[in-house]
Order: structure tokens, then sequence, then C-alpha cells
């Protein structure tokens, strides 16, 4: 069975590249993608099949990835958190894994890196 995965970010070109080398993946699938925190708590709420990981990008309009992540971690506390994001400072990923992140990725990594990381994300926690 494939792993879920939900995607929060609001540039539309990295969002749905980042979609389809996920489904490239033999073992995800993407369940639900959102451009922000407030989209995606739109979606949730109709969302039959509910990510076991969430990616979410840090800096976003409307609702940002530290709010995002607060929420899904108060209404959905069995879902992984990820942070995705190009900002590597401190005081970001701090408040990200503070927010309930269990691991914070860079845009840049590798997708060899990022199958790799998820695969870690499932089955250890982070």
């Amino acid at each position: 069975m494939k792993i879920s995965i939900g995607i929060v970010d609001d540039h539309q070109l990295f969002l749905k590249s980042l979609c389809m080398m996920l489904q490239s993946f033999n073992n995800y699938d993407v369940v639900i993608e959102a451009a922000n925190g407030k989209d995606l708590q739109e979606k949730m709420t109709t969302q039959k099949t509910i990510p076991e990981i969430m990616l979410i990008d840090v800096n976003m309009p409307v609702m940002d990835g530290i709010a995002t992540a607060a929420w899904i971690n108060q209404n959905y506390p069995s879902v992984k958190l990820v942070a995705l994001s190009q900002n590597d400072g401190d005081k970001t990923i701090i408040g990200m894994i503070k927010a309930g992140c269990c691991a914070y990725l860079l845009k840049d990594t590798h997708p060899n890196e990022l199958e790799k990381a998820l695969n870690e994300i499932y089955t250890k926690g982070y």
C-alpha cells in the first residue's frame, strides 16, 4: 500500500513538479495539494484520505508554514509534518520544529535524498 502525502506550497510550478516527482516514486501517493494553510484547511474538511506525511512550505501568503504546521499538529496529530524551504536560518528551522515538524528539508535536496528522508520519516517518525 502506498504512503499518502500532502503538499502545501504557494508556488504552483514547484507544487506540481514535486507532486509529479513524488508520484514517480514507487511507494508514494499525493492525496492533497494546497496553495497555503488556509487553502489546506478548506480542503481537509472534505478530504477522505488524511495524508500520513505533509510537506509544508515555510513562506506562504495568507497562512504561513508555522501557522499551518501548528494547525495540522493540533487537528491531525497523527500526520508527520515536514518543513520544506529554501531558508536554512536557525530561527525558521526552530519555529517549524516548535510548530510540530519532525523534519526540515531544503528545496534543493536531491530527489534520491528526498525519497530516503521520506522513508525515514515514515518508518522512524523523524
